[in-house]
């Protein structure tokens, strides 16, 4: 795995910006925010830049305009992004980080009731189908 500096919160929502986009320009990923969010143009294009130096999105210019596309796929930077926190938080243990996302992020009862089933079948798989 290569080593990549970790995002920023800025950072990581102008990243899911483009995520959605596919590929765009400055402008069209500045275009994503609502005007309420208060970010400004030329942020966007300093985090795009920041983005790129960083290795997570790659930039190729059409005229004179850079269209950014992403580099790393999203999933890639979750799982990162996740398993540090658990090294850094929990020693690595990941049960604790499920504890506390159930426990206090007030999970829904659809989506307990998701986890079970997910949980039952991962148990099922990993006992191979066998029922004692």
């Amino acid at each position: 795995m290569t080593e990549r500096p970790a995002l920023s919160k800025g950072e990581m929502e102008v990243a899911r910006a483009l995520w959605d986009l596919k590929q765009a320009t400055v402008r069209e990923v500045f275009g994503t925010f609502p005007e309420s969010r208060g970010i400004d143009f030329t942020t966007v294009q300093t985090y795009l830049r920041r983005l790129e130096q960083k290795g997570y999105i790659k930039a190729r210019l059409e005229g004179r305009t850079r269209v950014y596309s992403p580099r790393i796929k999203p999933r890639t930077v979750i799982r990162e992004t996740v398993d540090d926190l658990v090294d850094r938080l929990f020693a690595g243990e990941a049960f604790p980080l499920i504890q506390h996302l159930i426990e206090d992020r007030h999970v829904s009862r659809k989506d307990l009731d998701a986890l079970k089933s997910l949980l039952d079948e991962l148990t099922e798989e990993r006992d191979g189908g066998n029922q004692s």
